[in-house]
């Protein structure tokens, strides 16, 4: 279901994805698929402790295995001698390394003296096969000295528990007292008189939630190969969300100029925020520099699980206040998120997240980034959002029950709007959030009611600002009437159509017209990487700016092919037209079979570094049946209703609408890192890291509700997150609807869910 209209040619349409036969096919190249002459294999040493020092390293043994020929650790790192703490922002809304220091960075991909976590490298081969390679790993001889591991975020924050770093403080925006023990950042945001509004309010509400580490789950596992040519130059070939993050980062680490790094993106199979920092790459790349040869990385899913960024646990506290009619006076959050080892939990978006969706007079946040023996956090889809949406609509629902009002109705009446202002600072532009509400009203499901014993229903409202950055596109006239529309951004979820439709419908040409290409760092212009649902929004900017110099050009050459001004051309559904004389017309493809003798070819170019992404809000509606015997909880039907601003292609925002759906369902029922006292992931597989499966679920109903962005000419707004923030909130309502019990922790699984109503019946 869509609601829109729509004034376009292509954009709205639903054309079949340009890569779409090379990957139904086999004939897409990914990662792990890059094969090169001499080419050699690695592995990474990774510790078996969550904390210890590293007393020793001895790689004597390993280095003299037959067919091993080369081995690093941290000494062999660009040198860590008189780095300091200076701050560098990479990746996804700055999530992958806040502000952290290059130290961290250097350690996280090899460690020097301490390791944080169980899996962190500590020493990488090369060797002829990868057999001979992991032979090798169990001939290094590691020396170290445990230290008491910590692994959630109220125990790290224990004025007794272990220091990860010792010398860390606690990087403060206000004054206020905050724990310093294993706090690296402190945030507050505040509107108001919260004491006020509390005092004013007629039902005051408070409640804690805990939600469990979760990792993206992507199925292609990490993988890189690296040659450091005897000329000094890097190229990497690797499964990336941000090749220009990850070369800048590696060019850190190794002591380089970023110009003598070349960071070539392959097809990414998946990666929802998981795919932007370095991990094996700088160890590929001096394994390479060692040998001579291209090195080959490609990760075990158990080191998948145990060695990169999964998203961050965490604790939080809400405490909401409302007057008699339902209107939200005050809203009160404390945000304790899990960064890992190192600093960088997205507890910053997640203060911007939680009470946005609505207008509230009085807001006090406090955000805390707590060090934990984890591995460092990275993005996951709308980074943050999930948990804080958890909490927040819970209370809401709370709320509408003890005032006996529909759940809907009092999000309406305190729905943020065009002017409102959101705690962090920003004041919305144009926002479609009441009309997701209006449109969750009108569905169908929403209208039929659930019958049936232990079944109930339940809806959530979540927000995500989506995220903008740097763009670059080019675009080559062909003499055939087709163009090539070269990017920087990786294609995840179909951007290749998304920005070439976008092209296509200024050229008046079709899509599959529009020939679009991925370059290396070397060959396109600096963009920011695939996240924060940015990509449609920002290079689809950059690549309309494209257009329209091509469409400049060609009329330049027309005006001197008609012999006259060119303020007397116009073009419109591809065709160009004389102001003057109606009969003087020609097409765009039959000027592009004249460019090639008339000047030279027509080549279109655009930068832009667009900040003003535009909100997007979305809701879901969730029935669920409970059997109260086992605690299970199926799923019996799901709708979500999403905002996008601008559908470019709506199969594509549909598939995305649903994904994040399902992703959500899965963090709300079974999906955490079961951790060991001891800080070791106990179910480091797809068959014990439980995965909602299609068996699992119904079809996600999808209703796109289209509100323009003003910031962008098309009205786009990012669609690839939101639709995961409000899932686990919908159905821990649902749950409580079919059996009566709240529950305020993530996952909800069966026994979770039996010991609660146990409690109830006790």
């Amino acid at each position: 279901m869509q609601y829109g209209s729509s004034k376009y040619k292509v954009i709205g349409t639903r054309p079949l994805r340009h890569d779409g036969v090379d990957k139904v096919t086999g004939r897409a190249i990914y990662g792990a698929d890059v094969t090169m002459p001499r080419m050699i294999f690695g592995k990474i040493l990774r510790s078996p402790h969550a904390h210890a020092w590293i007393k020793s390293i001895d790689v004597s043994k390993a280095l003299a295995h037959p067919g091993v020929l080369a081995v690093v650790t941290a000494k062999d790192f660009f040198s860590r001698e008189g780095i300091n703490e200076e701050g560098s922002s990479f990746g996804e809304n700055g999530v992958t390394l806040w502000e952290t220091s290059k130290k961290y960075l250097s350690d996280n991909i090899m460690a020097s003296d301490k390791v944080l976590y169980k899996g962190q490298p500590v020493a990488g081969v090369a060797a002829t096969t990868v057999h001979i390679a992991e032979e090798a790993l169990a001939l290094i001889e590691v020396e170290y000295e445990l230290i008491e591991s910590v692994i959630n975020v109220i125990e790290a924050m224990n004025e007794n528990a272990a220091r990860l770093h010792p010398n860390i403080r606690t990087d403060s925006y206000m004054d206020s007292e905050v724990s310093q023990n294993n706090v690296a950042h402190h945030i507050r945001h505040s509107i108001g008189d919260i004491s006020k509004g509390f005092e004013e309010s007629k039902i005051v509400i408070e409640r804690e939630f805990d939600t469990a580490t979760v990792h993206q789950a992507y199925i292609e596992p990490h993988n890189t190969t690296a040659f450091w040519n005897k000329d000094g130059r890097l190229t990497i070939w690797l499964s990336t969300q941000g090749p220009f993050e990850v070369r800048d980062m590696c060019a850190e680490v190794l002591g380089m100029d970023v110009s003598n790094v070349n960071v070539i993106p392959t097809e990414i199979g998946g990666g929802f925020g998981g795919k932007f920092e370095p991990y094996s790459d700088p160890v590929a790349a001096l394994l390479s520099k060692k040998t001579g040869c291209p090195v080959k990385i490609v990760m075990t899913r158990q080191e998948d699980f145990e060695s990169t960024g999964p998203t961050s646990g965490s604790h939080i506290r809400v405490k909401m206040g409302a007057d008699g009619s339902g209107k939200i006076i005050a809203a009160q959050a404390y945000l304790a998120y899990e960064a890992g080892g190192y600093p960088g939990a997205p507890v910053d978006e997640a203060a911007m997240c939680i009470f946005s969706a609505y207008n509230i007079p009085n807001v006090l946040i406090d955000g805390l980034d707590v060090l934990v023996n984890k591995p460092k956090s990275a993005a996951y889809r709308a980074p943050g959002a999930t948990n804080a949406a958890f909490a927040c609509e819970t209370v809401i629902e709370e709320i509408a029950d003890e005032l006996g009002l529909d759940s809907v109705y009092l999000r309406l009446i305190n729905s943020a709007k065009e002017g409102t202002r959101r705690p962090d600072g920003p004041v919305y532009p144009r926002i479609g959030c009441v009309e997701v509400l209006e449109a969750l009203k009108m569905t169908d499901h929403f209208n039929t009611p659930i019958e049936g014993s232990n079944r109930g229903r339940g809806i959530a409202l979540g927000y995500w600002m989506n995220d903008g950055g740097a763009s670059a596109c080019t675009i080559k006239v062909n003499s055939d009437g087709t163009v090539n529309l070269n990017e920087g951004s990786p294609d995840i979820g179909g951007t290749r159509t998304s920005i070439a439709m976008q092209a296509a419908e200024v050229l008046g040409i079709s899509a599959e017209d529009v020939k679009p290409s991925i370059l290396d760092t070397d060959s396109i212009g600096y963009t920011t990487g695939t996240g924060g649902s940015s990509v449609t929004f920002k290079t689809g900017k950059a690549a309309h700016e494209a257009a329209l110099d091509v469409l400049t050009q060609m009329s330049q050459r027309l005006a001197t092919i008609w012999d006259m001004d060119v303020s007397d051309i116009d073009f419109e559904q591809g065709i160009f037209k004389s102001l003057g004389d109606p009969s003087l017309q020609m097409s765009f493809a039959e000027l592009s079979s004249k460019l090639d003798n008339l000047e030279g070819p027509v080549v279109g170019s655009a930068t832009v570094n667009e900040l003003r992404a535009g909100g997007s809000f979305a809701a879901c509606i969730a029935d669920v049946e409970v059997d109260k015997e086992t605690g299970k909880v199926d799923i019996l039907k799901f709708t979500v209703v999403q905002d996008v601003g601008k559908a470019i292609h709506p199969s594509y925002v549909e598939g995305q609408m649903q994904g994040g759906s399902v992703q959500g369902i899965g963090w709300a029922l079974n999906e955490e890192y079961d951790m060991s006292i001891e800080g070791h992931m106990l179910n480091s597989s797809l068959l014990d890291y439980r995965l909602p499966t299609s068996l699992d679920l119904p079809m996600i109903e999808t209703v796109i509700v289209e509100v323009p962005n003003p910031t962008h000419p098309f009205g786009v707004r990012g669609v690839g997150e939101v639709s995961i923030v409000p899932p686990p909130a919908a159905i821990a309502s649902a749950i409580y609807n079919a059996t009566g019990v709240r529950l305020y922790s993530l996952p909800m699984k069966p026994g979770y869910i039996l010991e609660k109503l146990e409690e109830k019946y006790d």
